[in-house]
């Protein structure tokens, strides 16, 4: 047997961006049942190599690892159909869904639907702290970066950067607790015999192909920053959308679950662009979409443009936002595989990298907690009261939302317990919430 032609490569990522619904966990499962275990095109121990370099970089690392392994099977072609199909199909979906929620979302019953469809994404959100948990937690050292990372962000409020940093620095410095004892056999899968046999000048360090990339690569992706700042001036909310999200794609590491509590805070509390229901909404949003969960940035994008004053009508001035705020978040992403690649490639068995990899990876199981905790905030209590504790601070809830609680409880049981799945657990909270509104609940 011989790799995939292009075309056929093509029709299984056009399959796999249709289908991949759940988050992050469910999308790199559908690529394992597609890639590894049906097909065969590549081995369990690459696919992993390839999860870990996406996990450690900034962005989606589901999208980074279809871009990565469409990369390896078809060099940058490959690895902009792989990347760019995974994305398309969300992309498009959440145009429409933020058009239609920026037009109706006031109304008593479209209200009522994200009430409960929030109850779910917190159901949710707490369900992959413990996916994730289970994976990542093995043993006291990487409980303790969890819980530090935790109180880092909840209670220190020390920047997310400094959190990954820190984490990524104990990892290397204790790669004896965090490295990996063992490798799983790549058996006789298609790519990783090809590239045993001879490497394809693509997956090959060059110094001159690293160059050429950052010069391709830089100027698409920033380039939009420069005319904006340029035609609107610095204090547009089109300049001010291009620069955070172009931060932002320095720093998102470990997806949307990790880097939305940060993101809000500044969408919420800093710009103004959008209140903390709306922010729980555009995630309720993504979750029903396919593609990475990141989108929702798109949708924090859309509501920013749309809300600021302007001369465009705001769905118009929406759809430019959206479309801004996803082309800087995802343009590094290719960056980021076609750059680093093949040098990840070379170091597949370098112990240090895979310690400090394991080591963020235990510090997002606490910084998605905190996520967890902010939204807990936002759907189960009406308001807080603060409590200072010397150079720290906390804030107490209040007004309990009873209904609310009950219905993240029994999401997050199906979620569990039940083989109900996410799309039909999303759509019956959503339902029990327009039921609640008709009887008065």
């Amino acid at each position: 047997m011989s790799l995939p032609s292009l075309p056929e490569a093509t029709r299984v990522w056009a399959r796999i961006g249709l289908l991949s619904f759940g988050g992050p966990a469910g999308q790199i499962a559908l690529m394992h049942r597609e890639l590894v275990e049906d097909r065969r095109w590549i081995g369990e121990a690459r696919f992993l190599h390839a999860l870990s370099y996406c996990m450690l970089l900034p962005g989606p690392e589901a999208q980074q690892l279809a871009t990565y392994i469409g990369w390896l099977l078809h060099g940058r072609r490959g690895g902009l159909i792989a990347g760019g199909l995974f994305i398309l199909p969300g992309v498009l979906v959440m145009l429409g869904l933020s058009t239609l929620y920026t037009l109706y979302h006031q109304a008593p019953l479209t209200g009522a639907l994200f009430h409960g469809l929030k109850a779910a994404v917190l159901a949710l959100v707490m369900d992959a702290v413990l996916r994730l948990g289970r994976r990542a937690l093995r043993g006291w050292p990487s409980l303790a970066v969890a819980g530090l990372a935790f109180l880092a962000l909840a209670v220190a409020h020390l920047p997310f950067p400094l959190v990954v940093l820190a984490a990524a620095i104990i990892g290397m410095a204790a790669r004896r607790f965090f490295a990996p004892t063992a490798t799983t056999a790549g058996g006789d899968a298609l790519l990783d015999r090809q590239l045993e046999a001879a490497v394809p000048p693509h997956a090959q360090p060059s110094r001159g192909r690293a160059l050429a990339t950052l010069a391709l690569w830089l100027p698409l992706w920033l380039g939009p920053l420069a005319v904006l700042r340029l035609v609107t001036g610095a204090d547009s909310v089109w300049t001010h959308l291009a620069l955070f999200f172009s931060g932002m794609a320095l720093v998102t590491f470990g997806g949307a679950y990790a880097v939305l509590a940060y993101v809000a805070q500044a969408a919420v509390t800093g710009y103004g662009w959008l209140t903390p229901g709306e922010m729980i909404d555009g995630l309720g949003l993504a979750e029903t979409t396919p593609g990475p969960l990141v989108l929702v940035l798109q949708h924090v994008g859309f509501l920013a443009a749309a809300h600021a004053p302007g001369t465009l009508p705001p769905p118009l001035a929406g759809f430019l936002g959206a479309l801004l705020t996803s082309w800087v978040t995802f343009a590094p992403c290719f960056l980021w595989i076609f750059l680093g690649g093949p040098y990840v490639e070379r170091v597949r068995t370098n112990t240090t990298i895979t310690a400090a990899l394991a080591a963020i990876t235990a510090a997002v199981v606490g910084v998605i907690l905190n996520l967890a905790v902010w939204f807990g905030w936002h759907v189960l209590f009406s308001g807080s009261r603060p409590l200072n504790l010397g150079p720290f601070s906390l804030s107490l809830p209040t007004g309990p939302d009873i209904p609310a609680a009950l219905l993240a409880l029994v999401a997050f049981i199906a979620l569990r317990h039940t083989r109900l799945g996410l799309l039909p657990t999303l759509a019956a909270c959503a339902m029990v919430g327009v039921l609640l509104n008709v009887l008065g609940i």
